[in-house]
């Protein structure tokens, strides 16, 4: 019955720190490139890649694990906006723009992903 509190409580941080990162690109940048959900992703895949290092080592719980990567980056993490504002940039016939973000964010979850891990690995 823990875990799925667990899960609830990483969701509770998570989602909101990505709300406030889409609110303060469109503020700060003006930009029409969707940087705050691009900053989600990105921080949520080196931080799993961390994590994930960490858990598949024994450094990390199983309840630390549920906590920060189902829960936290789980919320943090966001493949739905990145797929509606693929859309919507598609619907505007912002097609290089929308190429272009497909593959920033999908080259850098990767990267990021395995940059997470490997400095895992140097911690512990």
């Amino acid at each position: 019955m823990t875990d799925w509190l667990l899960v609830l409580a990483g969701g509770l941080v998570g989602a909101p720190l990505r709300y406030l990162l889409g609110v303060d690109a469109k503020f700060r940048l003006h930009s029409v490139f969707p940087w705050g959900t691009f900053a989600a992703n990105a921080g949520a895949a080196l931080f799993l890649g961390f994590i994930a290092e960490a858990a598949m080592n024994g450094d990390l719980s199983t309840r630390l694990n549920l906590l920060l990567a189902t829960g936290f980056c789980g919320a943090l993490s966001t493949w739905s906006t990145f797929s509606y504002e693929l859309l919507t940039l598609n619907s505007a016939r912002r097609l290089g723009l929308a190429a272009g973000y497909l593959l920033l964010t999908v080259g850098a979850g990767v990267g990021l992903s395995f940059g997470g891990a490997a400095v895992a690995r140097a911690v512990f």
